[in-house]
């Protein structure tokens, strides 16, 4: 998928929450979720062999997929509301995890068998983002901290600390926004 500023995609399970998060291109009024079709194409996409949503799975999803966005976000040092955040745990609290152990001792966590399509969908970017915290590469997953574009990248810097999805483009808009703000004065 498009990275703006020649970012690299987020590597591993996360890129599944990062491609789910970026079928909106908010700065360009791009939907790829427009309708289930769209919907089934991004699990087709992904391998994940779901195809049975309705218009309310998919508002659902649609939901789950922007309290995702806030959270990246606040990774990008946004604030979340609160009441968003206690949203988003009472969606995931509902994703059905299991963990599995093989005959090595080795553990896997994945979706719960026998699950309807949404939630699948729900238990397998859970999954993701379960394993990405883990791995120690969920928070460099973040939105742009440019409210107009919220595009979502993978912050693969040094520091960690990177707050736009490019440089050239929304981090620029808002140094000029903060100077001009300053010398008005």
């Amino acid at each position: 998928m498009y990275q703006p500023g020649d970012r690299e995609p987020a590597p591993g399970v996360i890129a599944l929450v990062q491609d789910f998060l970026n079928t909106t291109d908010i700065e360009v009024g791009r939907e790829d979720l427009a309708d289930t079709t769209g919907l089934i194409a991004f699990c087709e996409a992904h391998g994940l062999p779901l195809r049975d949503f309705t218009p309310g799975d998919l508002a659902a999803l649609l939901d789950l997929r922007e309290l995702l966005r806030d959270v990246c976000q606040a990774h990008a040092g946004v604030d979340v509301p609160p009441d968003r955040l206690a949203e988003l745990t009472r969606v995931l609290d509902r994703a059905h995890l299991v963990l599995r152990v093989d005959a090595h001792g080795d553990t896997d966590i994945g979706p719960a068998p026998g699950l309807g399509d949404l939630e699948a969908l729900t238990a397998a970017l859970a999954t993701a983002v379960t394993k990405a915290a883990a791995e120690g590469t969920w928070r460099r997953l973040k939105a742009c901290a440019m409210h107009s574009c919220r595009w979502v990248y993978y912050d693969a810097s040094r520091s960690g600390r990177s707050r736009w999805c490019t440089m050239s483009i929304c981090g620029s808009r808002a140094k000029m926004r903060a100077y001009r703000k300053r010398t008005a004065s």
